[in-house]
Order: structure tokens, then C-alpha cells, then sequence
């Protein structure tokens, strides 16, 4: 990964098995027969939102810029398809001088999309866009589904910050993504080092039970940590008894502990007995934190408790019920030939099911009200109507097969909470509903 201009001290390993079989036998198959290097147009969307959900959120743009970039079949990688009998030597050859050359469009991570919405598009040959399939929709769909959880859960939130820390309730590499989309959702730390590490996520912790266990009984261990990190530390009470450890906290301590973290029991009644019993002890600046199982309805369930900040892990690092943002990547247009400037002519998916597809190369559009919110999501082909030409989403990703777009995740994340803003109030509601703008089509040309 070229992240020589943020600063980021890692590098990712060739990305070229991350990919279906499928699209090698389809690319053998169309070099066989002379399309492979046909002018072709994929395009990133979903059709339905997970069921309830009013908006998506785009995350995970910047991995799949650094996924292209180190899409690359080293020798390792072409011996085992030869070995496997994947491909035949023409394809073996053809991979090994593989460079995608063409252009990526795409909303920029951090904005919100509806059903429809053409999220990214992938412009180039046939060849060199059908091997990106799976890597992109891979990246796109855990990485979008964590965000959306995130979004909710800081909108329930409000101005209490949140904590990611699922690391231990997933894949070890789904960890260090999943703290990566909860930060453009919203979360402002993770536990997580791996995700501190290479994206530069402000990162936090202090102890687990086990710590208060370890010792012979709980002020020797609150005085051990305390001795360690300092009064402004985070002591975790609930291990025996939550009354007897708040006041043990305080006189280890001193009203300058810097918070207290409560993670099991009725949180709501444990917070409120807390804060008045913290209040009465004379450690009225000490924070509250709690854990334990959240969501977005736990997080708004605590709303009118005296909580400072919120946990969270397993119901985030698996989208809070929903992992993946079922999105697909569908051939939109081709050429009508392999000649050069061969024009495009639209292609799309009939079948029943509610597996369609609309074709054409798509431009997106967010129309406002009056009142300067978005009122409706606009997907068209073909010229873009003068009253939506400054309200485009697209931007350009990657040109001639450069990046020219990779930007520091702040900028995600600021654009998410601008994007949400910017939707009417009824977005930030939990209960289940439609989108929470429609998404209208506009058609006109060959999308060419």
C-alpha cells in the first residue's frame, strides 16, 4: 500500500487471490474468444437496505483503492494457478502483466446512499475490471454494514463518545477494518492496536476483571493500576460489589479518578446509583463508562442516564444484525465492439426474482428542499440536468490506473457527519421505516 503521503507505516500484500474462480475461468474464456479487451462499465449498488434501515453509509473506499493497487500476480501466486489447472497459459501470462489501467469513480467514503445509488464505477476492459469483482464487494460490503451500525449507534449517542472494542468478537483481520468504519461512523477510539497502528485511530484501555482477580483483593489491585497509569485512569467496579468498589476507587484515588467503567447488570439503574454515590464521595468530575452488550437501542435506552461514554462491541463488529450491505457488481455497458471508440451500449440483468439491474454508466445527484436538505436521491444515464449539476456525487477515484483520490480517514469521517446532517431529522430515528429519501431515475442516452 503506497501511503507514503498520510504516513501510515504498513503495507499490504498482494491482493490477486482475493477473488472468486469464476472470473478467471470468465477471463480465460473471453481472451479465447477475442472480448477480453472490450470498453466496459461494472457499477457498485444495492438494491434494497437492510431491512429497517433508513440510510447506508460508504465505508471501506480507501482499502479498495489500496486492494487495486497491490492487485498484482506474482510468481508464487501464477504457480498456483498453473499447479491447480485454474488457467491456461495465455491467461498465465496475460495475469502476469496485469495493471488495472482504467478509471474508478465512486461516492466518496463517508457519504450516505439509498438503493440505486451507483456507489462505485469501474471503467476499463472487460478483463481488467470483471478480476476486481469480489475484492471490491468484499471491502465494500463488511466495511459499509460496520459503518451503518456505527452511524446509528453515534446518532443514538449524541455528543457521548464511543469506544470500538470487537476486536475479540470477530476475525482478527475483520477487527482492524471493522474499528476503521466505525470511525468514519462515528466512534472516537478503538481498542484495538492493529487499528491504531495503521490507521492512526486514537486508541485507548486500561484493565479487564482478570486484572482485579489476579490480586488478593480489589484495592490492591485498584492501587496497582492507579500507581501505573495515574489517578485520571479508568477503574472498572462491577467485578464484586459495585458500591463497595466506587467508594474503594475513590479513597485509592482521590476525587481526581478519572472514571469508572460498569460493564454487566440494569446499567440505567447501576449508572444513576453511581453518579449520585461518585457525586456524594466529592469525585463529581469522575466519568462514567459503560459496557456490556450495547446497540443502538441500548445506547438511546441510556439517554437520560448520567453516562459519559459507551462500549461497544459484538453487536457493532457484526453491522448490529445486519454484516453485509448486500451490494452486487453488474456490468452496466459495453462496447458494441473491440474497435477503438467503439461506442457503449447498454446492458442489464432480466430475470425474475428482484434480481434486475437498470443499465447504462449512471451519474448520482442529492436534490435539495427549500430548507437545504436532501429530499430525494436522482440516478440517471446521459446528460445531467442543469439544476442537479452542482450536486453531484461521483468523484474520481482513480485515473489511467493511478489513485488520484486517497485521503486521511478525518476526511470520511467529518464528510459522514456533514452527509447525516444533511438528511431530514427522521434519519436518525431507530424505529424500523422506508429510506429515508426515495431514489428517482432519470433516463436519457446510452450512457456512453
Amino acid at each position: 500500500m503506497n501511503t507514503a503521503d498520510l504516513g501510515l507505516p504498513v503495507d499490504v500484500p498482494s491482493t490477486a487471490l482475493f477473488t472468486d474462480q469464476y472470473e478467471l475461468t470468465m477471463l480465460r474464456a473471453a481472451l479465447k474468444a477475442g472480448t477480453a479487451g472490450r470498453r466496459s462499465v461494472f457499477e457498485v449498488f444495492t438494491r434494497r437496505l437492510p431491512d429497517g434501515r433508513r440510510y447506508g453509509v460508504v465505508a471501506g473506499t480507501g482499502r479498495v483503492l489500496d486492494a487495486v493497487e497491490n492487485f498484482r500476480f506474482d510468481a508464487d501466486v501464477l504457480r498456483f494457478l498453473r499447479e491447480q489447472d485454474i488457467v491456461d497459459e495465455e491467461t498465465l501470462d496475460w495475469l502476469a502483466r496485469y495493471r488495472f489501467s482504467g478509471d474508478i469513480w465512486g461516492y466518496p467514503e463517508g457519504e450516505v446512499y439509498f438503493p440505486g445509488s451507483p456507489i462505485m464505477r469501474v471503467e476499463g476492459t472487460f478483463g481488467e475490471c470483471v478480476l476486481l469483482e469480489t475484492v471490491i464487494l468484499s471491502i465494500l460490503n463488511h466495511d459499509s454494514a460496520i459503518a451503518a451500525a456505527a452511524s446509528r449507534m453515534s446518532s443514538a449517542a449524541g455528543p457521548r463518545p464511543l469506544i470500538e472494542m470487537g476486536a475479540r468478537r470477530t476475525h482478527e483481520l475483520a477487527a482492524v477494518a471493522a474499528a476503521r468504519s466505525a470511525y468514519v461512523g462515528g466512534f472516537a477510539t478503538t481498542s484495538d492496536l492493529a487499528a491504531g497502528f495503521r490507521y492512526n485511530i486514537p486508541t485507548v484501555g486500561t484493565s479487564a476483571h482478570a486484572f482485579t482477580l489476579l490480586h488478593d483483593n480489589e484495592r490492591d489491585a485498584f492501587r496497582a493500576q492507579v500507581d501505573s497509569l495515574g489517578r485520571d485512569t479508568t477503574l472498572l467496579v462491577d467485578t464484586y460489589d459495585v458500591a463497595e468498589a466506587v467508594r474503594t476507587a475513590v479513597e485509592v484515588a482521590g476525587p481526581e479518578l478519572g472514571a469508572v467503567r460498569i460493564d454487566s447488570g440494569d446499567l440505567l439503574l447501576v449508572a444513576h446509583r453511581v453518579r449520585q454515590q461518585l457525586d456524594e464521595l466529592g469525585a463529581t468530575e469522575t466519568k462514567i463508562v459503560v459496557t456490556s452488550d450495547l446497540d443502538e437501542y441500548a445506547i438511546a435506552s441510556l439517554a437520560a442516564a448520567p453516562v459519559d461514554a459507551y462500549g461497544v462491541g459484538t453487536q457493532l463488529v457484526t453491522g448490529s444484525g445486519h454484516p453485509t450491505a448486500s451490494m452486487v457488481y453488474k456490468l452496466v455497458a459495453r462496447a458494441e465492439s473491440g474497435a477503438d471508440g467503439a461506442p457503449l451500449v447498454p446492458v442489464a440483468k432480466k430475470s425474475s426474482g428482484g434480481k434486475t439491474s437498470v443499465g447504462g454508466r449512471k451519474w448520482a445527484a442529492r436534490r435539495l428542499d427549500a430548507d437545504g436538505h436532501a429530499e430525494a436521491e436522482v440516478v440517471g444515464t446521459g446528460p445531467v440536468p442543469d439544476a442537479l449539476a452542482d450536486r453531484q456525487l461521483l468523484v474520481e477515484l482513480v485515473k489511467g490506473g493511478e489513485v488520484v483520490a486517497r485521503e486521511p480517514l478525518d476526511a470520511a469521517r467529518d464528510r459522514h457527519a456533514a452527509a447525516r446532517a444533511n438528511l431530514p431529522l427522521s434519519a436518525t430515528q431507530l424505529s424500523r421505516g422506508e429510506p429515508v429519501i426515495p431514489t428517482e431515475y432519470a433516463h436519457g442516452g446510452s450512457g456512453s
